[in-house]
C-alpha cells in the first residue's frame, strides 16, 4: 500500500514539473552544423511589444561550418497573425525581397523569414550562408509551423507612393506608438479588438504617415474616430495642440495620416481608402403599425380582387376559344391531324386518336392501326 501511495505521489510531481520545450532549431542545416546544446528560452515575462504579437517562446543558435558561423533565432507566435505582425516589425528598410518564403526580405546582413506562426531572423556573418542553408531551416521549420490565413488589412493600403518595406502590422498600443506620432496607441481601440496598419509615402517632397485601424463594426469605428478628435488634434478640432493628424472613417476602417502638409495633400492618401460602398436611406419610416382592423380590411379586398380577375381572365379565355371552335371546327383548337395525343392502352380497343376528341377528321384517310399490338401496353403515342 506505501509503495503505491509513493509512487502516486511521484506522478504527481512529474505531471508537476514544467515540459521542456520543443526544439525548433535542427541539429544542422545544408552541412553547417549547430553548435552545442540550442538555448530554448521559454517567455514568462516577454517585452511588451513582443506580448502584443503573442510571443510563446523563442530558441536561438549559432550555425558552424569550419571557421564560418551565423546565427538564427527563431521566435514562436500564438498565431499566425502575430507571427505576420512581427515579421513585419522587424523588417528593415534596407532589406529587398527574398525567395525563401511567400514572406520573406534579405539584407547585407540579415535575413527574415515568415512560416506559419514561426518568424526566422537570421544574422548572416558569411556569404556562403546567404542560401542553402537558410533554404535549409526553413524547410526543417515548416514542418512545425502552424499555417493559417493572413491579415488582410495591408491591402487597403495604396500602393502609390508608398516607401517598399515601411508597411507594418499593429496589434497593441505600444507597437504602434513606437511607429505613429503624437502618442495615439491607446486611443484606436485596440481593447475592443482593434488591429492596424501602418506604412510611409514620399508625398510633396517629404514623409508621411498613413495608419489604417481596422475595428470589429462601424458603429465601434464611429466612437474611435469621435473620441481621437476629441483627444487629437484631428482635422483642425484643437488648432495649435500637437500634431495636426488628419482622418476619415469608411465603413470600419479608419484612416489616420500624420505629416501632411495640408488636407488636400492627407486627402490624397484618405480617399483612397475605401472598404465598401456607403448607402443611405432616406424614405421614412413609419412610427407605427396599422391597425388590425386595417390591416384584415385590406386583405379580404385583396383577395376578393385576386379572385374576380381570376373569373374574368377564366371566363375570356373559354369564351374566346368556344368562339373560335364555333367559327372555325377543327382548324385552330382540336387538330386531330396535328396534335399529338398520350394515351394509356390498357384495353384490347385499338388506339385511335380521334377518339380523344369524338369525332373523326372526315376530310383525310383514318390512320392504320396494327390491331395484333399486345392488349397491355404502358404508353403508345399517336398523331
Amino acid at each position: 500500500m506505501r509503495r503505491v501511495l509513493l509512487s502516486s505521489i511521484f506522478a504527481l510531481l512529474l505531471a508537476a514539473l514544467p515540459a521542456p520545450a520543443q526544439r525548433l532549431l535542427p541539429a544542422s542545416a545544408a552541412g553547417w552544423v549547430n553548435r552545442g546544446e540550442p538555448v530554448v528560452s521559454r517567455v514568462s515575462a516577454a517585452p511588451s511589444i513582443l506580448s502584443e504579437y503573442g510571443l510563446v517562446s523563442f530558441e536561438e543558435g549559432t550555425f558552424a561550418n569550419g571557421s564560418e558561423t551565423f546565427g538564427a533565432m527563431v521566435y514562436k507566435m500564438k498565431d499566425a497573425s502575430g507571427a505576420y505582425g512581427l515579421y513585419s516589425f522587424l523588417q528593415q528598410p534596407e532589406m529587398r525581397r527574398a525567395n525563401f518564403t511567400d514572406h520573406s526580405a534579405i539584407s547585407a546582413d540579415r535575413a527574415l523569414v515568415l512560416i506559419g506562426n514561426l518568424v526566422l531572423d537570421v544574422t548572416v556573418h558569411s556569404p556562403a550562408a546567404r542560401s542553402r542553408p537558410i533554404d535549409a531551416l526553413v524547410r526543417a521549420l515548416s514542418a512545425q509551423a502552424e499555417v493559417d490565413a493572413l491579415p488582410t488589412l495591408g491591402e487597403y493600403l495604396p500602393a502609390e507612393h508608398r516607401v517598399e518595406f515601411s508597411d507594418r502590422y499593429i496589434l497593441g498600443p505600444q507597437a504602434l506608438d513606437q511607429l505613429f506620432p503624437d502618442g495615439i496607441g491607446g486611443a484606436v481601440g485596440f481593447n475592443r479588438s482593434a488591429e492596424a496598419e501602418v506604412a510611409h509615402y514620399r508625398l510633396g517632397g517629404h514623409d508621411d504617415t498613413l495608419l489604417i485601424v481596422g475595428l470589429p463594426t462601424d458603429q465601434l469605428a464611429a466612437v474611435q474616430l469621435g473620441e481621437l478628435q476629441r483627444k487629437f488634434n484631428v482635422n483642425g478640432a484643437s488648432a495649435g495642440s500637437g500634431t495636426p493628424l488628419f482622418a476619415k472613417r469608411s465603413a470600419r476602417l479608419l484612416a489616420v495620416v500624420a505629416g501632411a502638409s495640408s488636407q488636400a495633400e492627407a486627402n490624397e492618401l484618405l480617399d483612397q481608402i475605401q472598404m465598401e460602398t456607403e448607402l443611405s436611406w432616406n424614405e421614412p419610416v413609419p412610427k407605427h403599425e396599422p391597425p388590425i382592423e386595417l390591416m384584415i380590411e385590406g386583405s379580404i379586398v385583396g383577395s376578393i380582387v385576386i379572385c374576380l380577375f381570376a373569373l374574368v381572365a377564366g371566363f375570356s379565355f373559354g369564351g374566346l376559344r368556344l368562339l373560335v371552335k364555333r367559327l372555325a371546327p377543327g382548324k385552330v383548337f382540336d387538330r386531330s391531324g396535328y396534335t399529338e395525343v398520350l394515351q394509356l392502352g390498357l384495353g384490347s380497343k385499338p388506339i385511335n386518336s380521334d377518339d380523344f376528341y369524338g369525332y373523326s377528321d372526315a376530310g383525310g384517310p383514318a390512320p392504320r392501326v396494327d390491331k395484333n399490338l399486345p392488349d397491355r401496353v404502358a404508353l403508345r403515342i399517336f398523331r
